[in-house]
């Protein structure tokens, strides 16, 4: 099991210290939600400030965008520090030709999905993805309630990568805290992203721990 923090819901007056933290503690990558204010109603960061995050740790960066015409912007994102970039089904004119281009520049390629996004839309690109992002919240602010009905989404798609021996892992991020996370990863999660469900709490390397453990 992986745990990616959500750098959103850091306290970015202390950025430098928090991303410190959450390294000594054992977090396994940093999520990085970037959000344009078009396709999501709110404005987060761009590449400058992945640049300046990935200055700051030796941790591999996970871009989620969360922006229209994602393409447009691979290369910037890659360039930067993007480790692993994830965008969504929704956004892109051309989903095979854009997992291509990720992979091709040494990054792994993650396609996410909303929760009114049926999962059938990207069954005939799992095979070509490093990760699915299966969204358990409407994506624009951190701090929302998990929606429970998506676990049933979670459930189909472990079903699916595992009958057919894929090697996708399966990311899952949205409202992701101690209370929730061991039903979540019970229904197949590889990654669980958490921003206020570690960054809002008192002890990181407990919520961490607490997140990690739940896969038992």
């Amino acid at each position: 099991m992986k745990i990616a923090p959500s750098i959103i819901a850091a306290d970015f007056t202390k950025l430098s210290r928090e991303i410190k933290v959450i390294e000594k503690v054992g977090a396994d990558m940093i999520h990085l939600d970037i959000m344009d204010g078009v396709f999501v109603p709110n404005i987060t960061f761009g590449p400058m400030i992945v640049q300046v995050i990935n200055r700051m740790t030796h941790l591999e960066l996970d871009a989620h965008l969360m922006i229209i015409k994602p393409e447009k912007y691979f290369a910037r994102f890659i360039e930067t520090g993007a480790n692993w970039v994830s965008f969504h089904i929704e956004t892109v004119a051309n989903v095979k030709e854009s997992i291509k281009f990720i992979k091709k520049n040494k990054c792994r390629a993650g396609v996410a999905v909303n929760p009114k996004t049926p999962l059938k839309e990207i069954l005939p690109y799992i095979k070509d993805l490093d990760f699915l992002l299966i969204m358990t919240v409407h994506p624009g602010f951190y701090g929302q309630k998990f929606i429970p009905e998506i676990l049933r989404k979670i459930e189909q798609a472990r079903k699916f990568i595992d009958k057919n021996k894929l090697r996708c892992l399966i990311q899952v991020d949205g409202g992701i805290n101690r209370e929730n996370a061991k039903v979540v990863c019970r229904a197949g999660a590889d990654i669980l992203v958490a921003g206020a469900g570690i960054f809002k709490t008192s002890d990181y390397k407990k919520a961490i721990k607490e997140l990690r453990c739940s896969r038992i």
